[in-house]
């Protein structure tokens, strides 16, 4: 994808203007002592921003970290210390916080303490959850010393003015929204976080800890305070974030307002879904799995992505990402070379409750049930074994018409992973109606069928008003957007993640079981802790 490969071209030199930054290393401030910056790193950083194109290089950076786990990809020159580089990497994490604790996806691996993420049996310990906690204040670091380095007194130090300065002024926008996206994931997963800004001392101190509901007041105050100032919906280049994107950000932040801060703001959701709906953004007429090939920046269904995370096979090289979520489920008798690769890694497949969302399960006339059943059995006796729950085959690195990705040994992925998408906004206004935000039902129905009729082919799944319900929404968000790290958001949501819902292996146990409602809430790492004292632990942890 053409803006993946000038963000990667952009990447070599970077190397330079962070070399000049060492509160870039900010997991020290949460994880160990601060040193103090020396103060010829500061003088390197001014020199490193003579060249004009340093500031769009930086930006790179700060979508780069959600795609890429170091400086020298696949691997080499990790961002974090302390876990496998390809383990380490943003997405990877954060789909298996998302994923993996549900009914959705478990894994067959015995890395580590991998296996207790599915079990629900995690602990402060677990290096999987410290990585991700690690890796969101990693990428709040960044977009904290962009905006340091980006101010207007840096700027007129620097004698930055003229179109360059304007353009600055939207990176600016766009990394206050890339650390709004971080701040959410970590509200959402951690609940109460240490909490840093660019107005925080570069220095050796140890970060206070904000509550949940304050950190949603920032985070919504900043969205809302950027929102007219970033660029246009649909206007900015391709993988870089825009009006429409802070407004689907809102949508979620106010869709789960209840559980974060105990106060429901579904009127809210009903204004900036349809701000997104009325965008111009479109269901293609491709069929629902061309949502995510290869091609998906180019084959039609980018008409309805309102923000990836970008991939490419030769110039945005990781084992996170993309290339873990097309080898990892991967297996059995699956040939690898229908999914445009070299090799499967026989890791994750899905549990029967999630195949029993699908009326007809393999042999659903719905075209989002994409399992591999041959050699699979459905149901789980043990996790290990990779032929022992349905395989998934959502994401390929192959293009509409079967031809593999760009990198001609296997390895990497040009498929990109839709973090936004409009079948998501229709979903969440037609649950936001049904939690009494307003809206029409009417609507609410019309915009299912439209998903409902790309899936089925023709009107034969369509709904009614009598059929829309919270349980339905529930299930119907599974069945359209399963694997793209929503599903342990929405089980909280609707009370199903703990000490209600029950699937294969939940609690450690082949049929699964209940949880401690705790569980609903990650802990905070028990390495950060152990240094910082202004941090209390999640309850139950």
């Amino acid at each position: 994808m053409n803006t993946n490969k000038y963000f990667k071209a952009m990447m070599k030199t970077l190397k330079l203007v962070f070399a000049a930054f060492t509160m870039i290393l900010f997991m020290q401030s949460c994880e160990s002592e601060l040193d103090l910056q020396p103060e010829d790193n500061r003088l390197t950083a001014d020199a490193a921003f003579e060249d004009p194109a340093a500031y769009k290089q930086f930006l790179a950076k700060l979508y780069a970290g959600i795609s890429l786990s170091g400086q020298d990809g696949p691997a080499g020159n990790a961002d974090l210390q302390g876990l496998d580089e390809g383990f380490s990497n943003y997405l990877r994490l954060y789909w298996k916080m998302q994923e993996l604790t549900t009914d959705e996806a478990l894994i067959g691996w015995n890395d580590g303490t991998i296996k207790d993420l599915h079990g629900q049996t995690w602990t402060s310990g677990n290096e999987f959850i410290r990585t991700m906690y690690s890796r969101l204040f990693y990428q709040v670091a960044l977009t904290n010393e962009f905006l340091r380095q980006t101010t207007p007194a840096k700027l007129d130090e620097r004698g930055v003015d003229g179109d360059l300065r304007t353009e600055i002024q939207n990176y600016r926008a766009e990394a206050r929204f890339m650390r709004a996206l971080s701040y959410w994931h970590a509200m959402d997963l951690f609940a109460n976080v240490p909490f840093v800004t660019e107005n925080d001392p570069i220095g050796a101190f140890l970060p206070q800890q904000i509550q949940r509901a304050d950190l949603f007041n920032y985070i919504e105050t900043e969205l809302l305070d950027i929102e007219d100032d970033i660029i246009g919906a649909r206007q900015n280049e391709y993988g870089r974030a825009d009006q429409a994107a802070v407004w689907m950000l809102l949508s979620k932040l106010y869709l789960n307002a209840e559980v974060y801060t105990g106060t429901s703001r579904n009127t809210e959701v009903i204004t900036y879904t349809s701000n997104i709906i009325s965008a111009g953004y479109e269901i293609a007429n491709n069929p629902y799995f061309q949502l995510f090939l290869a091609d998906n920046d180019t084959n039609g269904t980018q008409s309805e992505v309102i923000f990836p995370i970008t991939f490419d096979g030769l110039n945005t090289q990781s084992f996170g990402g993309m290339t873990f979520l097309v080898h990892a489920p991967v297996g059995g008798a699956m040939s690898a070379s229908d999914y445009g690769i070299n090799g499967g890694w026989a890791g994750i497949r899905t549990t029967p409750t999630f195949v029993e969302q699908f009326p007809g399960e393999e042999n659903s006339e719905d075209g989002r049930a994409l399992f591999f059943t041959n050699g699979q059995s459905k149901e789980i006796e043990a996790t290990s074994p990779f032929n022992q729950g349905y395989a998934v085959e959502k994401f390929r690195n192959v293009d509409v018409n079967g031809n593999p990705g760009s990198d001609s040994t296997g390895d990497f992925i040009d498929t990109d992973f839709p973090m936004f998408r409009l079948a998501d906004a229709y979903l969440m206004y037609a649950e936001a109606v049904l939690r009494g935000g307003g809206g029409s039902q009417s609507t609410a129905v019309g915009y299912i069928n439209i998903l409902r009729e790309r899936a089925y082919g023709d009107m034969s799944g369509n709904i009614t008003e009598g059929d829309l319900n919270l349980d339905f929404i529930l299930a119907e968000r599974s069945r359209e957007l399963f694997w793209e790290a929503h599903r342990r958001t929405d089980l909280i949501r609707f009370g199903q993640f703990s000490d209600q819902g029950v699937w294969a292996f939940k609690g450690n146990v082949p049929q699964g079981v209940t949880t401690e409602a705790f569980r609903d809430v990650m802990p905070i790492p028990a390495s950060d802790l152990g240094v910082n004292t202004n941090l209390q632990q999640n309850e139950g942890y």
